[in-house]
């Protein structure tokens, strides 16, 4: 018991650690009241590097001039929780709010940007679902450019590769056999609904926003994560990306009411956020 309470401080101090490099990292918080998952992330971590503890962890990080432990370290950390079609009533929300810019733009091209899209759920779910439309009533496909901070969450998502639970999760028998491949214990992202998306690794926190605008972003259940401060930081480079009549979709339990002034709730789409008109001439005249 003794050894236990001097071995404390030290996993605690580490584990200051590393998630202070996730925050400083991704702009991503671990709770308080969270810090266990930070052992239990960096297992496979410790186990791959032939370490004990996440003290030895951290002495690692100190020397690693490459920076491929501190790589591992984030996409270990980051919080990956996805599947497909998640909110189905939100994504079919946004089919309807992209004919109607169709409708209001004929032969433009509309673009979405999926931002943190984890391994790849969201957008190769947006991929069908206008495939689908398309076939259906016509007009053009969407441009879908997906985005997140991992290259390990991107590398998966270029590959389309999903696991029989991964699959399970929001796809349909119909849809699986549609769009992706048995391989072995594993399914395949057929090539035609992996050349629908646009993949790149990019930083919401700290990095200039792909090249725009777009006429829909989704940014759905990462700002939780962040700190005001950030999450404001985030808001003005989403504002700097989208039209000035375009759409941003939230996750569920995410608002920019008290958040920020930047984005309003739409009136031409319910649940969604539009740029505020005076924010949208002052993104014009900066860019």
């Amino acid at each position: 018991m003794i050894g236990a309470d001097r071995l404390q401080p030290k996993q605690t101090a580490a584990m200051a650690v590393l998630a202070g490099l996730l925050e400083a990292r991704t702009g991503q918080r671990i709770a308080a009241n969270r810090t266990w998952r930070i052992e239990t992330a960096l297992k496979p971590v410790l186990r791959a590097r032939g370490l004990e503890t996440l003290d030895d962890l951290v002495a690692e990080l100190l020397k690693d001039q490459t920076g491929s432990i501190s790589d591992a370290v984030i996409d270990a950390l980051l919080n990956q929780e996805t599947s497909f079609f998640r909110d189905a009533g939100v994504l079919e929300a946004v089919g309807v709010a992209v004919d109607a810019i169709g409708a209001a733009a004929p032969g433009r091209r509309p673009r979405i940007w999926s931002a943190a899209c984890s391994v790849g759920q969201e957008p190769l779910s947006l991929a069908m679902l206008f495939a689908e439309r398309t076939l259906n009533h016509g007009g053009l496909e969407p441009e879908i450019l997906a985005t997140d901070v991992s290259e390990a969450a991107i590398l998966r998502a270029r590959a389309g590769r999903y696991s029989q639970f991964e699959i399970q999760r929001g796809l349909p028998v119909r849809r699986m056999i549609t769009w992706f491949d048995a391989v072995g214990a594993e399914w395949v992202a057929k090539p035609d609904l992996v050349r629908r998306v646009t993949y790149r690794r990019h930083n919401l926190v700290g990095e200039s926003p792909p090249p725009g605008p777009f006429d829909l972003i989704l940014c759905r259940n990462i700002l939780l994560y962040l700190s005001p401060m950030v999450r404001q930081q985030v808001f003005e480079q989403l504002l700097r990306a989208i039209r000035p009549d375009g759409l941003l979709v939230l996750g569920a339990g995410e608002t920019v009411i008290g958040q920020s002034d930047l984005f309003v709730p739409s009136m031409r789409a319910k649940g969604f956020y539009e740029p505020a008109p005076t924010a949208s001439k002052r993104a014009r005249a900066a860019g």
